[in-house]
């Protein structure tokens, strides 16, 4: 994969690791800026726009899981958590705000490397793909620009938002376990707990259903999982 394009935000606490990984991602012909807390953090992502934050949860002004939340809101990039936290609910917790991997310290560099490569293989693989337009009722999906309209109107889709919802729309009428969905859209199961699937369905509904009682597009098919099933009024 050509990488040369590839921006990459190191934001870390401590110095040297963010030193240490900029210099490392350097080397692989990245390109790369780090901060050490929120406020340069937010500062380098508007005029950086990376398309990847390597994120540390312990901030001396705030806590990654909001910076990961704001960065997604405003933009389409992938977020891979890096912090000494260990705990399962830590873990839970950073996926379901929409991370896209995590990974503890300490760590070795190869091994951030293969999760870097991981998680931009996703980006390649949609624009690998055949660009079609999928456009059913008020719903445009837009898999070169990732963008997603409804009613006309912009909408603002996490990394795992929008790969979760293009995959669907992709195969309409067939139904998916949520284990199938974590093996095609994540990749893996970091946390071996497929109801991170179930979270993220949540807020595509918010976004696209005038009703998420009685949806229009993604329909749940009990006892097993989802599908996409466009519903006209």
């Amino acid at each position: 994969m050509e990488v040369v394009s590839v921006k990459i935000l190191v934001v870390d606490d401590d110095i040297a690791i963010a030193n240490l990984i900029t210099r490392f991602l350097k080397q692989k012909q990245y390109q790369v800026e780090f901060a050490n807390d929120g406020k340069t953090a937010r500062e380098i992502f508007q005029r950086f726009r990376p398309d990847l934050v390597i994120l540390d949860i312990n901030l001396p002004d705030t806590l990654g899981y909001n910076l990961c939340e704001e960065m997604q809101n405003n933009n389409d990039v992938f977020i891979l958590m890096l912090t000494s936290r260990t705990d399962v609910e830590d873990k839970k917790k950073g996926f379901l705000i929409g991370a896209d991997d995590y990974l503890t310290k300490p760590f070795d560099l190869e091994e951030l490397e293969f999760r870097v490569q991981a998680i931009l293989r996703r980006r390649r693989l949609v624009k690998s793909e055949e660009i079609n337009l999928i456009e059913l009722g008020d719903l445009l999906i837009n898999p070169e620009t990732r963008e997603v309209k409804f009613q006309n109107q912009n909408l603002i889709f996490t990394s795992l938002e929008f790969d979760l919802l293009y995959f669907l729309a992709s195969n309409p009428g067939k139904v998916w376990r949520r284990e199938d969905l974590v093996a095609n859209v994540w990749q893996n199961n970091p946390i071996g707990d497929n109801r991170v699937v179930d979270v993220h369905i949540g807020q595509i509904r918010r976004k696209i259903e005038l009703d998420s009682n009685n949806p229009r597009y993604i329909t749940t098919v009990r006892g097993v999982g989802y599908k996409f099933d466009y519903k006209p009024e």
